[in-house]
């Protein structure tokens, strides 16, 4: 299979231009169903190693369903699939730039969870404007083991997070470890006591906050990733639920910028407009950069085709 590997602010991104499983041409979000029962080796061959990685996150290119879109993308990673990733939404832009797919401009991608729009600037720099956000409670407290009474927002910015204001241990690269297992530890307690997002989703992205390194941030942040791994950008679909909550509270006003720093001192820019309903339209711009164009092979006698999975 053709694939072009990028990093946004130092996350990775895999393209898959060709050799996927064919799903069908139906609703972005039942071909993902589809992937997910009938395909989901391919996934894994994909993001496992020894040909990925845990910070790995997969984005499938497809023909898009609706009409107003450019094209249709699925996005994965080690564990499962996502509705929304907004680094990768950067990273497939700049990718089909590179390929010159896509001239500079707008780009409409059609998700499993609604058409995103990217704004090209130059080859390297998009933006993206995300899927409606919102939040859903504030200062919700979970029991957590060894961390006692944590307080935090659950908003969706096109995944479920729980954002804790107050990180349990300083925002440092060398706390990564603690942070990670902090965040893990949050995320289980929520599951344990049954906190979700709407409608019982389950809330699998874990969000701390603290002070900025840079004196061009606002503030700095640690996401801890579905399958495990913490993400090296300041996280788009995180920093969209971040600015829900800032716009709920009256801190930050429609237009107003704000630059989110992730765990290894990387920016995302990023404001909003309302939508209504309580809900807002978050841009986040970033920078993304081609990697590798490659292909991937699977031999039919390897036992780690599909991929190592740990037991």
């Amino acid at each position: 299979m053709r694939v072009i590997d990028s990093h946004t602010e130092g996350e990775p991104t895999r393209v898959i231009l060709s050799g996927g499983p064919d799903l069908g041409s139906g609703p972005l979000s039942e071909r993902q169903r589809i992937f997910a029962r009938q395909f989901d080796s391919f996934r894994r061959a994909v993001t496992l190693e020894p040909r990925g990685s845990d910070a790995l996150v997969g984005a499938l290119l497809c023909e898009p369903h609706r009409e107003d879109c450019d094209a249709g993308v699925i996005f994965f990673n080690n564990t499962g699939y996502l509705g929304m990733c907004g680094h990768a939404s950067i990273g497939l832009a700049v990718t089909l730039h590179y390929l010159e797919r896509a001239p500079l401009g707008t780009l409409r991608l059609d998700t499993p969870v609604g058409p995103v729009s990217v704004q090209l600037h130059d080859a390297n720099t998009a933006t993206i404007t995300n899927v409606p956000s919102y939040r859903y409670r504030s200062d919700v407290n979970v029991v957590v083991e060894g961390l006692g009474s944590v307080q935090g927002d659950i908003a969706w910015g096109g995944n479920w997070f729980f954002l804790v204001k107050q990180s349990p241990v300083p925002l440092e690269s060398n706390n990564i470890k603690a942070l990670s297992d902090a965040a893990g530890k949050v995320r289980r307690a929520l599951t344990q006591h049954g906190i979700t997002g709407a409608d019982g989703a389950e809330i699998d992205h874990v969000e701390f906050f603290g002070p900025a390194h840079s004196e061009h941030a606002d503030s700095r942040n640690f996401v801890l990733c579905p399958g495990g791994a913490y993400d090296r950008s300041p996280c788009g679909t995180g920093t969209s639920a971040k600015l829900a909550c800032l716009a709920a509270d009256g801190l930050l006003q429609p237009e107003q910028r704000w630059v989110q720093e992730s765990i290894i001192g990387s920016h995302f820019e990023a404001s909003y407009q309302w939508a209504g309903a309580g809900r807002i339209t978050p841009s986040i711009t970033g920078r993304a950069y081609i990697c590798s164009d490659a292909n991937l092979v699977c031999q039919p006698l390897d036992p780690f085709a599909e991929g190592i999975v740990a037991a």
